[in-house]
């Protein structure tokens, strides 16, 4: 009897971790989650998408865009520093971390002309097709 008993407790026991283990895991990946940019995409007529991409705080010159294979990786490093000094108190906030975010692309896009221009906190992506695989008006004679 007491085997049992024992056996029943391991495997609660281990039940309990295994649950308690995906909590953590659930909310690791909630705080991962709540930290990478906003990200909008589109498609721009028929020949082209759009990517735009939140990243506040963060300068043009700290962003690295990347096309290897088929996936667009954007990189980016956020310096910020707010700082307050006053005769009785003195603060100093810092947020630094670097921002990465990957899109796989889909075929057919010419990595040649890849555009990307940062505005007022917000990256945009141009994509163009290959022009191959642009539509393509006939005349009819």
């Amino acid at each position: 009897m007491d085997v049992v008993k024992t056996a029943k407790d391991v495997a609660n026991t281990v039940e309990e971790k295994v649950e308690h283990g995906l909590e953590v895991a659930k909310e690791s990946f909630a705080n991962v989650a709540s930290h990478l940019p906003f990200a909008n995409l589109a498609k721009k007529g028929s020949d082209a998408f759009r990517i735009e991409i939140d990243l506040p705080g963060v300068d043009k010159k700290d962003i690295e865009l990347k096309v290897e294979d088929n996936i667009l990786t954007v990189k980016a490093t956020r310096k910020m520093k707010n700082e307050v000094k006053k005769e009785d108190y003195y603060l100093c906030e810092s947020n630094f971390g670097l921002i990465s975010r990957s899109f796989v692309l889909p075929e057919g896009i010419d990595k040649d002309t890849v555009d990307a221009k940062f505005e007022d906190g917000r990256l945009y992506i141009t994509l163009e097709k290959e022009e191959s695989r642009k539509a393509k008006s006939i005349s009819v004679k």
